[in-house]
């Protein structure tokens, strides 16, 4: 039974819903004190009373475990008694109907997957889909494309997902099946037009949209389902065309954004430019970078220091915008870009010595030292 299904039905009886783990072969019996007999099964939306007069409804019931509801007389009349009982059995026929279907589509979207992962393996990045995969041209419109990929162990289930991805963003979604782990998502571009409306006049470039979209369905994830996992999203794409060449930068994406931001979980392909020249350039030239870039690189890389470079550049070199996000006062701030100045001659308030010294950051992070 659904999380919103157990909470609504919680509200509405106003009694929590208790589990019993009870092994399948013990459980009859160990409920014999409630009328049942050798051999009676449990199912859901059926009742009982107990001893002292208290009245059990099964919610649902498994090999597994059974879940019920325990009311005092009084609680229901009657007829909302057998009503109640005739809606969660036929609750259970649904959900053992929904088990049991094929989904013609979860299993298309799984073939295009296996298909994506051919075409990147043969390099073949600008391949077509085919239209065996493009039933009523679905994919000749525009999609956001997002890559998910799970952090977490436990295997996820791609039939949840879509659901929870579908309640979350209010619309349908194309679940595609890669790796292990690993989905791409195709929500319609109609995502950008509704997120410009609930924003009412805050101009918003489409890069900040689909990027608000991407943390936001991070952090549902997060708490509702996968735990830890990393989100790429790219540009609305038409995906007949742009499908494999889509995935194959979304994977770069999330890689060089794991390798040079550590702490980020969404990562944004036009933010890694830069990234992506410095992390073709081999070791041992990366190494020679550093160690002549500046005077004093072991200055560079101290923790304080290194916050502060990196607040100063996400906030575009602004003094005071860096004091306020350090919650420092603007004068601590020069004091430390000023010893810098002194220790490595590098000035960051100067746009050549600023980019030098974002390079000798991102490169530390990624170069093998002797």
């Amino acid at each position: 039974m659904e999380l919103s299904w157990r909470s609504k039905l919680e509200s509405l009886l106003g009694a929590p819903i208790m589990t019993a783990g009870l092994p399948l072969g013990e459980r009859e019996s160990a409920w014999q004190d409630i009328g049942l007999k050798p051999g009676d099964r449990i199912r859901s939306g059926d009742r009982f009373r107990l001893p002292d007069g208290t009245i059990r409804l099964i919610v649902s019931a498994d090999d597994e475990k059974v879940e019920y509801v325990d009311l005092q007389p009084g609680d229901l009349t009657g007829r909302e008694e057998q009503l109640l009982e005739w809606l969660l059995l036929e609750l259970e026929r649904d959900s053992h109907a929904e088990e049991g279907r094929e989904r013609p589509l979860n299993r298309e979207m799984q073939r295009l997957g296996e298909w994506i992962q051919e075409q990147i393996g043969a390099g073949r990045l600008q391949a077509a889909v085919p239209d065996e995969f493009n039933a009523g041209g679905r994919l000749n419109i525009e999609w956001i494309p997002f890559l998910l990929l799970a952090d977490h162990a436990a295997k996820a289930n791609d039939a949840e997902l879509e659901k929870l991805l579908q309640t979350y963003l209010e619309t349908d979604v194309l679940l595609v099946p890669l790796r292990e782990q690993e989905w791409l998502i195709l929500a319609p571009d109609s995502l950008l037009y509704e997120e410009v409306g609930s924003r009412g006049e805050i101009e918003e470039t489409p890069e900040e949209l689909l990027e608000s979209v991407a943390r936001g369905m991070h952090d549902m994830l997060t708490s509702e389902w996968l735990g830890e996992n990393h989100i790429a999203v790219a540009h609305p794409i038409v995906p007949s065309a742009a499908l494999v060449d889509t995935v194959y930068l979304l994977r770069e994406t999330v890689a060089l954004g794991r390798r040079f931001h550590q702490g980020d979980t969404v990562h944004l392909p036009w933010n890694i430019h830069l990234e992506r020249l410095l992390n073709s350039i081999p070791d041992e030239q990366r190494l020679r970078f550093i160690e002549q870039a500046a005077s004093r690189t072991d200055l560079l890389l101290e923790p304080e220091i290194v916050t502060t470079l990196e607040t100063f550049f996400a906030m575009n070199c602004n003094v005071s915008d860096t004091a306020k996000k350090l919650f420092i006062h603007r004068n601590t701030l020069l004091y430390r870009l000023d010893k810098l100045k002194q220790e490595t001659g590098l000035d960051v308030r100067l746009f050549r010595d600023a980019v030098l010294v974002k390079i000798i950051l991102l490169l530390y992070k990624v170069t093998k030292r002797k």
